[in-house]
Protein backbone atom coordinates (compact mmCIF):
# COMPACT_ATOMS: atom_id res chain seq x y z
CA UNK A 1 0.00 0.00 0.00
CA UNK A 2 1.25 3.44 -1.09
CA UNK A 3 -0.30 6.61 1.05
CA UNK A 4 -0.73 9.52 -1.08
CA UNK A 5 1.62 12.88 -1.31
CA UNK A 6 -0.69 14.62 1.33
CA UNK A 7 -1.59 12.02 3.62
CA UNK A 8 2.30 10.93 3.52
CA UNK A 9 2.99 14.52 4.91
CA UNK A 10 0.85 14.55 7.43
CA UNK A 11 1.93 11.99 8.87
CA UNK A 12 5.34 12.81 8.25
CA UNK A 13 4.47 15.81 10.33
CA UNK A 14 3.12 14.56 13.22
CA UNK A 15 5.63 11.72 13.35
CA UNK A 16 8.03 14.75 13.30
CA UNK A 17 5.75 16.83 15.72
CA UNK A 18 5.88 13.82 18.65
CA UNK A 19 9.01 12.60 17.45
CA UNK A 20 10.44 16.41 18.67
CA UNK A 21 8.28 16.91 21.26
CA UNK A 22 9.02 13.71 22.77
CA UNK A 23 12.99 14.24 22.87
CA UNK A 24 12.48 17.84 23.78
CA UNK A 25 10.00 16.91 26.81
CA UNK A 26 13.20 14.53 28.14
CA UNK A 27 15.79 17.28 27.35
CA UNK A 28 13.95 19.44 30.15
CA UNK A 29 13.60 16.92 32.87
CA UNK A 30 17.65 16.16 32.12
CA UNK A 31 18.32 19.74 32.08
CA UNK A 32 16.59 19.75 35.89
CA UNK A 33 18.01 16.48 36.86
CA UNK A 34 21.65 18.00 36.67
CA UNK A 35 20.42 21.18 38.56
CA UNK A 36 19.31 19.37 41.04
CA UNK A 37 22.06 17.10 41.30
CA UNK A 38 24.30 20.44 41.57
CA UNK A 39 23.01 21.24 45.15
CA UNK A 40 22.79 24.98 44.51
CA UNK A 41 18.69 24.36 44.42
CA UNK A 42 17.84 21.35 46.05
CA UNK A 43 13.87 21.70 45.17
CA UNK A 44 14.69 21.45 41.72
CA UNK A 45 14.85 18.08 42.32
CA UNK A 46 11.28 17.40 43.87
CA UNK A 47 10.08 19.58 41.12
CA UNK A 48 11.30 17.18 38.58
CA UNK A 49 9.39 14.40 40.04
CA UNK A 50 6.08 16.21 40.42
CA UNK A 51 6.74 17.58 36.57
CA UNK A 52 7.95 13.93 35.74
CA UNK A 53 4.09 12.94 37.47
CA UNK A 54 2.61 15.91 35.84
CA UNK A 55 3.12 15.58 32.21
CA UNK A 56 4.31 11.62 32.02
CA UNK A 57 0.19 10.84 31.36
CA UNK A 58 -0.53 13.77 29.52
CA UNK A 59 2.69 14.52 27.57
CA UNK A 60 5.39 12.36 27.23
CA UNK A 61 3.15 9.28 27.01
CA UNK A 62 1.10 10.17 24.08
CA UNK A 63 4.25 11.89 22.54
CA UNK A 64 6.49 8.46 22.35
CA UNK A 65 2.88 6.62 21.25
CA UNK A 66 2.23 9.02 18.75
CA UNK A 67 6.03 8.55 16.90
CA UNK A 68 5.46 4.87 17.65
CA UNK A 69 2.32 4.77 15.49
CA UNK A 70 3.13 7.27 12.82
CA UNK A 71 6.46 5.96 12.27
CA UNK A 72 4.96 2.89 11.70
CA UNK A 73 1.66 3.79 9.41
CA UNK A 74 4.75 5.85 7.32
CA UNK A 75 6.96 2.73 6.55
CA UNK A 76 3.59 0.47 5.93
CA UNK A 77 2.92 3.10 3.18
CA UNK A 78 6.15 4.04 1.94
CA UNK A 79 8.48 2.44 -0.24
CA UNK A 80 10.91 1.70 3.16
CA UNK A 81 9.08 -0.93 4.67
CA UNK A 82 8.44 -2.25 8.48
CA UNK A 83 10.98 -5.10 7.61
CA UNK A 84 12.80 -4.39 4.72
CA UNK A 85 15.87 -1.78 5.84
CA UNK A 86 18.18 -2.12 9.25
CA UNK A 87 17.80 1.63 9.78
CA UNK A 88 14.09 1.32 10.08
CA UNK A 89 13.82 -1.92 11.85
CA UNK A 90 16.59 -0.66 14.50
CA UNK A 91 14.69 3.27 14.69
CA UNK A 92 11.35 0.56 15.28
CA UNK A 93 13.26 -1.37 18.32
CA UNK A 94 14.86 1.73 19.71
CA UNK A 95 11.12 3.47 19.59
CA UNK A 96 9.35 1.05 20.98
CA UNK A 97 11.81 0.04 23.98
CA UNK A 98 12.22 3.88 24.96
CA UNK A 99 8.15 3.74 24.94
CA UNK A 100 8.02 0.69 26.90
CA UNK A 101 10.60 1.42 29.71
CA UNK A 102 8.61 4.91 30.06
CA UNK A 103 5.52 3.30 30.40
CA UNK A 104 7.01 1.06 32.87
CA UNK A 105 8.60 3.98 34.66
CA UNK A 106 5.60 5.75 35.52
CA UNK A 107 5.31 3.05 38.29
CA UNK A 108 8.48 4.69 39.78
CA UNK A 109 7.64 8.14 39.10
CA UNK A 110 4.04 7.96 40.72
CA UNK A 111 5.15 7.24 44.25
CA UNK A 112 7.75 9.61 43.94
CA UNK A 113 5.99 12.92 43.17
CA UNK A 114 3.67 11.41 46.12
CA UNK A 115 6.96 12.10 48.31
CA UNK A 116 7.82 15.45 46.63
CA UNK A 117 4.45 16.32 47.31
CA UNK A 118 4.38 16.49 51.07
CA UNK A 119 4.94 19.44 52.90
CA UNK A 120 6.27 17.16 55.67
CA UNK A 121 8.96 15.55 53.36
CA UNK A 122 10.46 19.02 52.25
CA UNK A 123 13.93 18.07 53.86
CA UNK A 124 13.98 14.98 52.33
CA UNK A 125 16.94 14.66 49.48
CA UNK A 126 15.08 13.11 46.01
CA UNK A 127 16.66 10.52 43.95
CA UNK A 128 17.73 11.61 40.70
CA UNK A 129 16.32 10.32 37.30
CA UNK A 130 19.19 11.46 35.48
CA UNK A 131 20.22 7.54 34.58
CA UNK A 132 16.84 6.96 33.06
CA UNK A 133 16.27 11.35 30.99
CA UNK A 134 19.60 10.32 29.67
CA UNK A 135 19.15 7.20 28.89
CA UNK A 136 16.04 8.21 26.76
CA UNK A 137 17.47 11.21 25.13
CA UNK A 138 20.61 8.91 23.58
CA UNK A 139 17.96 6.36 22.29
CA UNK A 140 15.72 9.47 20.93
CA UNK A 141 18.80 10.98 19.76
CA UNK A 142 20.14 7.81 17.99
CA UNK A 143 16.57 7.24 16.33
CA UNK A 144 16.72 10.69 14.54
CA UNK A 145 20.50 10.34 13.42
CA UNK A 146 19.30 7.25 11.90
CA UNK A 147 15.89 9.10 10.16
CA UNK A 148 18.17 11.55 8.58
CA UNK A 149 20.93 9.59 7.49
CA UNK A 150 19.28 6.20 6.41
CA UNK A 151 22.04 3.99 6.70
CA UNK A 152 22.21 1.44 4.16
CA UNK A 153 21.31 -2.21 4.37
CA UNK A 154 18.58 -4.11 3.61
CA UNK A 155 17.37 -7.22 5.76
CA UNK A 156 17.07 -10.85 4.16
CA UNK A 157 13.12 -10.20 3.84
CA UNK A 158 13.84 -6.94 2.20
CA UNK A 159 16.26 -8.31 -0.41
CA UNK A 160 13.45 -11.11 -1.15
CA UNK A 161 11.25 -8.20 -1.75
CA UNK A 162 13.36 -6.17 -3.83
CA UNK A 163 14.25 -9.76 -5.90
CA UNK A 164 10.28 -10.71 -6.25
CA UNK A 165 9.67 -7.05 -7.52
CA UNK A 166 12.40 -7.11 -9.79
CA UNK A 167 11.19 -11.11 -10.96
CA UNK A 168 7.58 -9.59 -11.47
CA UNK A 169 8.91 -6.47 -13.46
CA UNK A 170 10.87 -8.18 -16.12
CA UNK A 171 7.61 -11.14 -16.65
Amino acid sequence: MVLSVAIRKFLLTLHVICSLGWAGSVAVFVVLDIAALSGKQPELGRLLWLGLDATVWSLLIPLALGSLLTGTALTLGTKWGLFQHYWVLLKLILTSVATLVLVLYTHTIDPLAKIAADPVMSGVQMPSALLHTCGALVVLVLATILAVYKPRGMTRYGQKKRQQAGTQSTL
